[in-house]
């Protein structure tokens, strides 16, 4: 009777994970977190549908060891990686090959895994790679300076450039950017487009198996364009243009809520598999927002990006898992 019971039961779903990061959003920045106005509306839909989270903590207060602690679970204080320090040829710091990731364990478990968008913690062929720490499949940015060009001349999939329809001045004179440090005097294709429609080709791919997909846009960092002046590339300002905000402002906020339209299309991708229910979305920012503005990005929290201060540090995370108590 005993081995009946145990034949009966059913082993658990393992459910898709999806986690987005944004790239220097504030604590502030959404309506769910205070925002009057910048429009979230698929962000304010997670909020209202999971769990919305006061006090969460980002591993530090800078891109790469924020995400070196996210991908390990290591302290900031054990982590490889403890700054954006940059690295020879090109990039910053690979972790070392003996790093366990998540993806690397999620890989074991049975899941496919893709990263899409901004790695910063390793670049091809190094121990650093992606590839080499458990993702089946990459297609973006290696390089952080690499990425603060949205609209590059060329991305990364799988360790192959892929090229881009835009021209793109690179500036010789910083040696801090390995050559890297550019902008684009003719804008055609905007990396987080392009990385965004990566990502749903890799849910349309996996959807029958479990998946993990770490989504890591660039947006609203400050964004490669400090040779001409303009710090925040959009490809239009949306429901801003005709606002009477500065236009730094006006493209800030046109970042995040392009970014919100990419979380409601992916909510209808996975309505339209069938996979919602069986999938648990997380949403982040690797540190707090990097500017001082009328926007408040960091809300009444005291200091920026780069300060240990609440407003460095402390971020937005938003988890939905429909029909789960969590």
């Amino acid at each position: 009777m005993f081995w009946a019971c145990k034949e009966s039961v059913k082993e658990p779903t393992k459910p898709n994970i999806i986690y987005i990061m944004a790239d220097d959003m504030g604590y502030a920045d959404a309506g769910c977190y205070g925002s009057a106005k910048i429009s979230t509306p698929n962000l304010d839909l997670l909020a209202a549908e999971g769990m919305r989270f006061t006090d969460h903590y980002a591993g530090t207060s800078v891109c790469a060891p924020s995400r070196c602690v996210l991908m390990t679970g290591m302290h900031t204080g054990h982590a490889a990686v403890r700054g954006n320090k940059e690295a020879d040829p090109y990039g910053q710091f690979s972790i070392p090959d003996e790093t366990v990731t998540v993806a690397e364990l999620l890989k074991e478990a049975g899941y496919a895994t893709g990263l899409f968008g901004k790695w910063g913690l390793g670049v091809e062929n190094t121990p650093g790679d992606p590839q080499n720490q458990g993702f089946d499949q990459f297609f973006g940015y290696y390089c952080q300076v690499h990425a603060h060009n949205s609209y590059p001349e060329y991305l990364f999939h799988n360790g192959e450039k892929v090229m881009l329809d835009n021209e793109v001045v690179y500036d010789p004179q910083e040696s801090w950017t390995r050559g890297l440090g550019s902008y684009a005097i003719k804008k055609v294709d905007y990396s987080n487009d392009l990385i965004k429609e990566k990502a749903m080709a890799f849910i349309d791919q996996h959807k029958e198996n479990p998946f993990f997909l770490y989504l890591a846009v660039t947006m609203p960092h400050d964004n490669g364009e400090a040779l001409d002046g303009e710090h925040l590339e959009i490809p239009d300002l949306g429901v801003y243009a005709d606002s009477t905000w500065n236009l730094n402002d006006q493209r800030y906020a046109a970042m995040i809520s392009r970014l919100d339209s990419y979380i409601g299309e992916l909510l209808a991708k996975l309505n339209d598999l069938g996979i919602n229910n069986n999938t648990l979305i997380l949403f982040t920012s690797d540190n707090g927002g990097f500017r001082h503005s009328d926007l408040q990005h960091n809300g009444e929290l005291r200091g920026i990006k780069r300060d240990l201060f609440e407003g460095g540090v402390r971020v937005p995370l938003l988890a939905r898992w429909p029909e789960q108590t969590m």
